[in-house]
């Protein structure tokens, strides 16, 4: 395979099926239990800010962003992010972020969360988040939540119950 290979696509509505079923070879059913999963279930993904990766017309990977907000601050949920196992360790995944924050930053989000593993995300400018700045609607290692502040000071504002855009309560 190379780099040539493989393109890095917005996702379309007749992607969902596949990533459906790669989330579900990559995670398992328990993943519905997971706090992510539960903010995710208030509404739905930014497609415009969620892609694939592709090799012959066949999904091989893929990351979803999802708008979310603690109390005043806005910020993207990444994830999940996943790859078909054949294709993992190419630099699919890593890739795959670095796309998905690109498009965060021109879409002027101020940050992008999530939850993971920072031995991998670090490298792809995400730092641990100070404990106690957000609570997770269902139990989380504070370790794994991690943050890509876009916009300076936004990390700084952040504070509050992490809910769906959708979610939120709307102030006139």
């Amino acid at each position: 395979m190379s780099d040539a290979s493989i393109a890095f696509l917005p996702e379309k509505p007749g992607h969902d099926p596949i990533i459906e079923a790669i989330n579900a070879e990559a995670f398992g059913p328990g993943r519905f239990a997971r706090a992510a999963y539960k903010i995710r279930e208030g509404g739905l993904h930014d497609t415009t800010l969620s892609f694939v990766a592709v090799c012959e017309d066949d999904v091989v990977g893929s990351v979803r962003q999802t708008w979310v907000v603690a109390d005043i601050s806005k910020a993207l949920l990444l994830g999940p992010l996943a790859v078909r196992p054949a294709w993992k360790n190419k630099g699919i995944g890593r890739k795959l972020v670095s796309v998905a924050v690109e498009a965060a930053r021109a879409a002027s989000a101020p940050m992008v969360i999530l939850v993971g593993d920072a031995p991998y995300y670090q490298p792809l400018g995400f730092e641990p988040l100070p404990n106690g700045k957000i609570i997770m609607p269902r139990p989380v290692d504070p370790a794994r939540l991690l943050v890509a502040e876009l916009q300076k000071g936004s990390i700084d504002r952040l504070c509050g119950k992490l809910v769906h855009a959708d979610q939120a309560c709307v102030v006139s």
